[in-house]
């Protein structure tokens, strides 16, 4: 095939070979049968988190931390809140406004600082300066949510075992760690199977608390009048100080409410709307009433008013339905952790770690070991440290409202930004959301103390990584480029020294689309001969979740048998460069696998003090801790897909 250096062609395959999988993302506009099958699994892998916080929540409004005695008036300014703090925060924000700002139906903090700051470059992320800051903070806030999670739902409901056989409390810790245990080491089968058991489970488990609630209102519909938001403004004034703190247990009936945000690419705004609309919200609503008339009628039932709803005949199969339902909770958070890590990894903000797809079919299907692991250790070390979840509420409202704040600023940004909005509209609307999530979050940061501390250690710890890697990336980028040496002055070394071609094709890996890549230097300086074919291959990471097969891959013929290969991949997809080949070879420049070579650089990293001029600099310690995360970071053979017997790495010592 030939074609004059300089000139650019791309592919027109239309798709990539029937290995490759599948979109995750679903319909833009769903209706009928699709819609309600939508709708449906929604329910299991969105609202997994924030449908188990009846097991919790109210008992820990009562618990005996705040001295608050279940009366009338008490319980009616609870429900009040309770009530407002769903209606506001979850149907208004997120529902109404939130799941607007999706990024090619896309959801989640990566993907609203991709939509905020396009492209994705260190640039232009350094543009963002604050904002980016805050989106990485949130993002390892979210991290502390996926541990702290799955230990509050089981937790949540091991606590039954009180209820229904008291002489089996002392086993609760003991149960909660087996179940947990065997969850994680079921993860590297994948989710495809107890996806499919998601929906079922959580449409009976929202049937059920919600015919519990209900069986209780109809004999106390007088509960209903605590809608009516005066009461919650009473129970603030008659409590002023103690009804702060009483917040801080309050903001446990909103956690995960952040997943509807999270979990949008998978399933579309239209469909996670109306299963809260429908089911979800109606449900809650209907239980956390009838918990309420109870403590009204029997003051006693706030030490489990969730499982003391129920009869004690249906106490055991109560108890086990909760523990599914706390197994589906955990599950979409660990789901979650996978998902954002994969976003974290395309963007330059996490080093690459192993993905493992476990579906052929669902791109979204993937597992992280290390992540898997990561959130297992600290998520079991939880249980057993804090016990109950009376302990543990501190710890988990911290992080969700600290999540839910940082993502009212960063809509702000995207109501003036990507909708245009004028700024008195824009300001107008961030108020109203801050002014709810600072209430919150302020009642949960005087808990630091009581478990507070654990997310936002793990935050800070998981930011300062993350920035560390993303500013030692661009500052590598730096050096490297710095001695770069022009293509067309290579090429034209290589016509005039006439090196010695051999047969095949040779795969020159590289992150800079303008120059030669120094591996390729160190080739040539120590073998002294170079393929028939050379491509120079870079994998980009576009500012959305995905691309099309039919528009990924563009050739730039350079002359002289070189090709430079330029792949562009969503944050949502994993590359995979052999299929990058095979439409290369499609295209007519031979690529034969049997007959192709990768060649790959392996760097060591030499800290060494800032030169002047220096547009990226990194502290001495810093550039260590890069250099530790760079060491063990997925090898590009692995990560890229990239044959292992066809590789060849070339080492050299790289000063930054």
């Amino acid at each position: 095939m030939s074609a004059a250096p300089g000139s650019e062609f791309r592919s027109s395959t239309g798709m990539f070979p029937a290995a490759t999988v599948t979109s995750s993302h679903r319909d833009e506009h769903p209706t009928g049968k699709r819609l309600a099958v939508l709708t449906l699994t929604a329910l299991g892998v969105v609202y997994g988190d924030i449908g188990t916080s009846p097991l919790y929540s109210i008992k820990e409004c009562f618990s005996p931390l705040y001295g608050l005695e279940p009366t009338r008036e008490n319980v009616f300014g609870i429900l009040s809140m309770i009530v407002w703090a769903l209606t506001l925060v979850v149907t208004v924000k997120y529902v109404g406004y939130v799941l607007r700002a999706d990024n090619r139906g896309e959801g989640g903090t990566f993907a609203l600082l991709a939509l905020i700051f396009p492209r994705g470059t260190p640039q232009s992320f350094a543009k963002g300066g604050i904002f980016v800051a805050l989106a990485l903070f949130g993002t390892a806030l979210l991290y502390g949510d996926g541990i702290i999670t799955p230990a509050m739902t089981v937790l949540g409901a091991m606590e039954g075992l009180e209820v229904a056989f008291p002489q089996l409390a002392h086993y609760i810790v003991p149960f909660s760690v087996v179940i947990l245990t065997a969850l994680f080491v079921v993860q590297r089968y994948g989710t495809d199977l107890i996806g499919k058991a998601f929906a079922p489970i959580m449409v009976i488990w929202f049937v059920v608390i919600a015919t519990l609630g209900l069986v209780e209102i109809v004999h106390s519909p007088w509960i209903l009048a605590a809608v009516n938001p005066m009461y919650a403004v009473h129970f603030v004034q008659a409590h002023e100080k103690l009804a702060f703190f009483v917040l801080g247990s309050v903001v446990l009936v909103i956690t995960g409410g952040e997943a509807l945000y999270a979990d949008m690419g998978h399933f579309g705004r239209r469909p996670i709307s109306i299963a809260w609309l429908v089911m979800v919200f109606p449900a809650l609503l209907l239980n956390y009433f009838g918990q309420g008339a109870l403590l009204v009628r029997l003051p006693e039932a706030a030490e489990n008013p969730f499982f003391m709803l129920a009869p004690r005949a249906l106490l055991l199969p109560l108890l086990v339905l909760a523990t599914l339902a706390a197994v589906v909770a955990s599950q979409a958070m660990i789901s979650g952790a996978f998902s954002v890590t994969r976003q974290g990894i395309a963007l330059g903000f996490i080093p690459r770690l192993e993905i493992k797809h476990t579906s052929q079919k669902e791109e979204g299907q993937i597992y992280i070991p290390e992540v898997n692991w990561f959130i297992a250790v600290g998520c079991l070390i939880i249980v057993v440290a804090f016990k109950n979840t009376s302990a543990l509420g501190a710890a988990y409202g911290i992080a969700v409202t600290g999540t839910m704040l940082i993502t009212s600023v960063l809509f702000y940004l995207v109501a003036r930004i990507r909708f245009r909005w004028k700024p008195w509209q824009a300001i107008l609307l961030a108020m109203l959301f801050l002014s709810v999530d600072l209430v919150f979050f302020s009642a949960n940061v005087v808990k630091l103390a009581h478990g507070g501390w654990v997310p936002m250690v793990l935050g800070v710890v998981l930011f300062v990584l993350m920035l560390t890697w993303k500013r030692g990336r661009a500052l590598l980028m730096q050096r490297l480029a710095e001695g770069t040496m022009p293509i067309t002055l290579f090429l034209d070394g290589v016509a005039q020294s006439k090196v010695h071609r051999v047969p095949g094709t040779a795969v020159f890996m590289t992150g800079n689309d303008d120059g030669v890549p120094p591996v390729l230097l160190h080739h040539l300086k120590h073998n002294k001969v170079l393929h028939e074919r050379v491509l120079l291959v870079s994998v980009k990471t576009a500012d959305i979740p995905e691309t099309s097969a039919s528009e990924r891959v563009r050739v730039l013929p350079l002359g002289h048998g070189f090709w430079r290969v330029i792949a562009s991949y969503g944050f949502m997809q994993t590359p995979n460069v052999p299929q990058i080949l095979e439409v290369v070879d499609q295209m007519g420049i031979r690529c034969k696998p049997m007959e192709t070579s990768y060649f790959l650089g392996r760097e060591r990293l030499i800290p060494i003090p800032a030169k002047p001029g220096d547009k990226i600099t990194l502290s001495k310690w810093r550039k260590i801790v890069f250099s530790i995360m760079a060491r063990n970071a997925r090898s590009a053979t692995d990560f890229f897909n990239i044959p292992p017997n066809r590789v060849v790495e070339l080492g050299t010592q790289i000063e930054f």
